[in-house]
């Protein structure tokens, strides 16, 4: 999974497949200038989020197995048009995680936010909203 693996390489490029596309962020958010909002706020929010959990990660980094991705869609919610500075609705799930184990030990990480866009969920948001 392209988010698991540039966690543990520390590279944000390569999680950037499991992000929310800039196609999308621009036909669902209202806001001025929808790129530039992907680009500076979000973007680099990912970026300085993928560092910082492969640094949780320590010396798991590099001999941690990914399980599984697990999203609660039971709790997922329909945002609708104008609640979050967006135009169109769509279906968005709070506390995912990501399953790995380490030492046969059994570990989790938060994935704070994902939208769902055309049937696939995409990380909004690793940590805490910005």
């Amino acid at each position: 999974m392209a988010l698991w693996e540039g966690i543990v390489r520390d590279d944000p490029d390569r999680a950037m497949p499991f992000f929310f596309p800039l196609r999308a962020y621009e036909k669902v958010k209202d806001v001025a200038d929808p790129a530039a909002d992907w680009k500076r706020r979000l973007v680099n929010a990912f970026r300085r989020d993928v560092h910082a959990l492969h640094g949780h990660l320590g010396e798991a980094a590099g001999a941690a197995r990914l399980l599984s991705l697990d999203v609660p869609t039971a709790r997922a919610q329909w945002v609708e048009p104008g609640e979050e500075w967006n135009k169109i609705g769509y279906f968005r799930v709070f506390g995912s995680r990501l399953r790995y184990e380490w030492k046969g030990e059994s570990r989790t990480i938060e994935v704070r936010s994902l939208i769902s866009w055309r049937g696939e969920w995409y990380v909004v948001h690793l940590n805490a909203v910005r």
